[in-house]
């Protein structure tokens, strides 16, 4: 037996952690160590190093151990058989609503990934000020899947759902909203504004002003996620583009929703993309789906795509009203809906992976199935034949395939089987 020392054991942690540091994984397997989990024989799509073949992924300690053409049964303790299905990184959604119990419309992280093979989520602006301690304490804590939020700048976030959250100006509080940045930059991105009429009335500009003046005050680079979709103005939306900085979120991107007189407003107007948004995208705003239950508008995507502003990343904006909507937008779905409007099947797990955990600047540790990586996998099913989607305004789509979710592994640990025991996470 060997003698475990203090000293000893300082020695072996203080290794460990700087293995966890270089990126590596924790240790150098002996000859007669095992993997803890294999998936075998899946087709490996992994953007983030250009990968795209058949591999077997070695995890062990709950890290990538390696990626390898075949491991052998005998180095593993047990198995997914992946034979046939595609293999990805775990998908990341930057814009979902996973706020149970706090955000009217929330729903727990942990009940969407049957669907949606996620391992990260991003709050998009369920929380505000006085209600995001309880997501991060009581949601975010006690989650399998990894969540970071984007501050909503009404101090009640969308717990008032249905009812507008900024109707009443006073309760975009920039110093307050400030101060929460700062106190948790580890967990929080930025923040989160709705610039819909039927959000914010006939306030103009001056809600994304202060969600703006809030994240330059913090200290921090903090980002912008934007809402629009039936802004009060045509005016008003290339106004709020030409605000938007380099590395700020647009969500709802192809939104077609009208406005309350019944004009629309967005990015595409009179059958042409503004001049302001293809700035926007030039100078480094980025283009989020957010797909949700009336975000989605092929007739504006098949306009502004070829004009110049295709998406940066494909997210679901999934809650309880729009997981029920013919539209479907659960992340796997909302990909295939994009592979139907021509893009690769590398290009949306691009959307899906790697490109928000860049957004998110935690491409180093997420997105990417490199050796070191945390061990998040998402194992789909690419099903090729006929297929018909729908949009939110009842536009329909043919398409030649789809992704069907299969399982999902967090942290080396699989979701459902086969179980692990002691059963354990982060």
């Amino acid at each position: 037996m060997t003698n475990l020392t203090r000293r000893n054991f300082l020695a072996t942690t203080g290794g460990a952690a700087a293995a966890l540091a270089s990126g590596s994984a924790y240790a150098a397997m002996g000859p007669n160590d095992k993997f803890d989990l294999v998936i075998k024989g899946g087709e490996v799509v992994d953007p983030s190093q250009s990968l795209r073949g058949k591999r077997d992924i070695g995890i062990r300690w709950g890290v990538v151990e390696a990626i390898e053409n075949d491991i052998p049964a005998a180095r593993t303790q047990r198995s997914i058989d992946a034979s046939g299905k595609i293999v990805t990184p775990g998908l990341i959604d930057l814009h979902a609503h996973v706020y149970p119990y706090g955000s009217a419309i929330g729903i727990p992280a942990d009940e969407l990934v049957e669907r949606q093979c996620t391992t990260t989520v991003v709050s998009g602006g369920d929380a505000g000020v006085n209600n995001i301690a309880a997501l991060r304490r009581h949601i975010a804590a006690q989650s399998r899947t990894r969540i970071y939020a984007f501050l909503h700048i009404a101090n009640n976030g969308l717990s008032a759902f249905p009812v507008a959250e900024l109707y009443n100006i006073d309760h975009a509080q920039v110093d307050a909203c400030a101060m929460a940045l700062a106190e948790n930059q580890d967990f929080l991105l930025g923040v989160k504004v709705r610039m819909s009429e039927n959000v914010i009335f006939k306030h103009g500009l001056e809600p994304l002003k202060r969600a703006i003046l809030a994240c330059e005050k913090c200290g921090w680079p903090a980002k912008m996620m934007v809402h629009i979709g039936g802004v009060e103005t045509p005016q008003l939306m290339s106004q709020i583009l030409d605000l938007l900085r380099p590395g700020d979120v647009l969500t709802h991107s192809y939104s077609g929703a009208p406005n309350i007189g019944g004009a629309f407003t967005n990015i595409v107007q009179d059958g042409k993309l503004l001049s302001a948004a293809l700035a926007a995208k030039q100078r480094g705003v980025m283009f989020d789906v957010g797909h949700g239950g009336g975000s989605f508008d092929y007739t504006v995507a098949e306009v502004a795509i070829p004009q110049g502003c295709p998406p940066d990343t494909i997210s679901s904006d999934i809650h309880v009203f729009s997981g029920n909507t013919p539209g479907m937008p659960y992340l796997p779905w909302v990909m295939s809906k994009f592979m139907g409007l021509g893009f690769s099947l590398e290009q949306v797990i691009s959307m899906a992976t790697v490109n928000p955990a860049k957004i998110i600047n935690r491409a180093a540790n997420i997105g990417s199935l490199k050796v070191g990586a945390p061990a998040d996998v998402a194992i789909m099913e690419y099903v090729e034949g006929p297929v018909s989607f729908v949009d939110t305004r009842n536009n329909k789509r043919d398409g030649k395939a789809y992704l069907k979710p299969v399982q999902t592994v967090m942290n080396g640990v699989p979701f459902g089987r086969p179980y692990q025991s002691p059963f354990a996470v982060r």
